[in-house]
């Protein structure tokens, strides 16, 4: 159903469209992700958290103090707590992600080791962990894993069979469906950043597919 002549249609920057297409085939094969409206609505939100498929790993460089205050408003109240952390991607994630997600403390360096990966950005040592035990690949001893197309296209398969997304892209009703693609945005961004683009994606990919 999805090739990479679609994928060049609807995404001209996507860059390898063809492997894409072959990652992505064999990922949703595997956790039924198969029907129009489940690949549309997978493809749609993938391609949203990806960058069109072209960023895997999260970004955590910061030029300014103002950005990471408005990004992280609890963990830097102030220019001054946020100054030492201004272009220093390994030294914020090991401390925005200390003691949470499974990792360890700041100086475990699990914070930046398991920093976001995948085309639905995996974060935190349980979450690779959980990953790569429903996936027979061992991403704890090596999370750079998730930035191949083949386990990028798996674990975001994986995480949207795991949070019962099949059932939501399932409910095909007049009105287009877009509560329950609201929800699929929520379950995946914890909010609904990017909704409008989301969904005319999730649109244009339904009339390119049969």
């Amino acid at each position: 159903m999805l090739n990479g002549e679609t994928l060049r249609r609807v995404f001209p920057d996507c860059s390898e469209a063809d492997d894409w297409a072959t990652a992505l085939d064999a990922a949703l094969s595997r956790f039924h992700i198969t029907t129009r409206d489940r690949v549309c609505a997978f493809v749609a939100q993938t391609s949203h958290e990806s960058g069109h498929f072209n960023r895997l790993e999260e970004s955590l460089f910061y030029r300014t103090p103002a950005r990471l205050m408005a990004v992280w408003p609890k963990r830097f109240p102030d220019a001054a707590s946020a100054t030492p952390f201004v272009q220093n991607p390994e030294r914020l994630a090991n401390f925005v992600y200390a003691r949470r997600m499974g990792n360890g403390d700041e100086t475990s360096g699990d914070g930046f080791r398991f920093r976001g990966r995948g085309l639905i950005q995996l974060t935190g040592r349980s979450n690779y962990k959980q990953a790569g035990e429903a996936l027979g690949i061992d991403l704890v001893a090596a999370p750079e894993r998730l930035i191949s197309k083949e386990v990028a296209a798996l674990s975001a398969a994986w995480f949207w069979d795991s949070r019962g997304l099949n059932a939501l892209a399932d409910h095909d009703k007049p009105d287009g469906d877009v509560e329950d693609f609201v929800e699929i945005t929520r379950r995946i961004n914890g909010g609904t950043v990017g909704l409008k683009e989301r969904l005319a994606v999730y649109k244009l990919l339904r009339s390119s597919l049969a």
